[in-house]
């Protein structure tokens, strides 16, 4: 890992690294409130000799950002991820996957959690036709994991309107604005609300969202759920990991 920039700002320490090995970027963010006994110290001595009460709060969050978005970030993102709830104590995991490869990837790191699977809806591409293998639900099913199937949040009837007319409705605008993010962003948001209209998580604490663009993963965020009907209590706590680019 090379550090390539360091800004400080106030009480804000902002470090850019890389990973040759994983061809990755990592921005670490240090954040530091502090009452005024404490000013003046360094980041570390105040973590090291300050007594509670004293830090009113501090964090530090890495972000991976990926080159290119894509399936390649499969194996990764999942393993970013689950370090993560694992740091976190976050024991519901939520994952988008078409065919099924990635949920049984998914399933594999997973183990122990509470994973959905979230897959397009029936005739997504093809009127009646469910893209997701039988035998990839076979194995996430093996491995543990559930499979949630359903109408997608930001599309069906919005879409269908947009494509008879040639027009668009709120839904598809939210929708759009989150690919400003990537496309993962958008995926990730949409199926935490799907999952949770369906009360296969809760929406009283935290939990990781995992999304791609095309196949695999290459996305995952921490989210604060909500019904479709409350979408906008919904709240993106962290991101873990991203691409810098859209495809």
């Amino acid at each position: 890992m090379k550090t390539i920039s360091t800004l400080r700002y106030k009480n804000i320490k902002v470090t850019l690294t890389v990973n040759w090995k994983y061809k990755v970027l990592s921005l670490r963010v240090f954040s530091l409130h502090v009452k005024p006994r404490c000013s003046g110290k360094s980041f570390r001595s105040i973590l090291n000799n300050c007594k509670f009460g004293v830090i009113l709060g501090v964090f530090e969050k890495t972000i991976i950002y990926f080159d290119r978005p894509g399936e390649e970030n499969t194996e990764t993102v999942l393993a970013l991820a689950k370090k993560r709830a694992e740091e976190l104590g976050i024991r519901d995991i939520v994952v988008a996957s078409t065919r099924g490869e990635t949920g049984v990837k998914a399933s594999k790191v997973f183990k122990g959690f509470n994973l959905i699977v979230v897959t397009h809806h029936t005739g997504f591409r093809e009127p009646g036709k469910q893209e997701l293998t039988e035998e990839n639900r076979r194995l996430i099913e093996a491995n543990g994991g559930r499979i949630f199937t359903g109408t997608h949040v930001f599309m069906n009837v919005e879409r269908a309107i947009r494509n008879k007319f040639n027009t668009a409705y709120p839904a598809e605008i939210m929708a759009q604005t989150l690919r400003l993010f990537c496309e993962g962003m958008k995926v990730a948001v949409e199926i935490t609300a799907m999952v949770a209209d369906a009360g296969l998580i809760p929406v009283d604490r935290d939990v990781i969202s995992i999304a791609g663009t095309g196949k695999g993963a290459d996305t995952a965020i921490v989210i604060r759920p909500a019904n479709s009907t409350r979408i906008f209590d919904m709240v993106i706590r962290e991101i873990i990991a991203k691409p810098r680019d859209r495809a």
